[in-house]
């Protein structure tokens, strides 16, 4: 069992040009995050948002979202 290879779990399948090429879970969570800080950035120095403005709405949907039952806990 041990030896077994342990099969590596895929977000999705991409067929570009006839090549297929499969995305992990991993790669899709990095490719979301780093295009998601991106256009953060640029609505930031173009000024359409408010960086504050942001980490404020952040918080406010995390409150909303992410609601604990005091005795289970949460730890970020």
């Amino acid at each position: 069992m041990a030896d077994e290879p342990q099969k590596t779990p895929y977000a999705l399948r991409m067929v570009i040009d006839g090549k297929e090429r499969k995305i992990t879970y991993e790669e899709l969570a990095l490719s979301n995050n780093l295009a998601q800080e991106a256009l953060v950035r640029l609505l930031v120095k173009k000024k359409i948002i408010d960086a504050n403005e942001l980490l404020e709405e952040i918080n406010a949907v995390k409150t909303e979202r992410y609601r604990v039952e005091p005795d289970k806990g949460f730890s970020a």
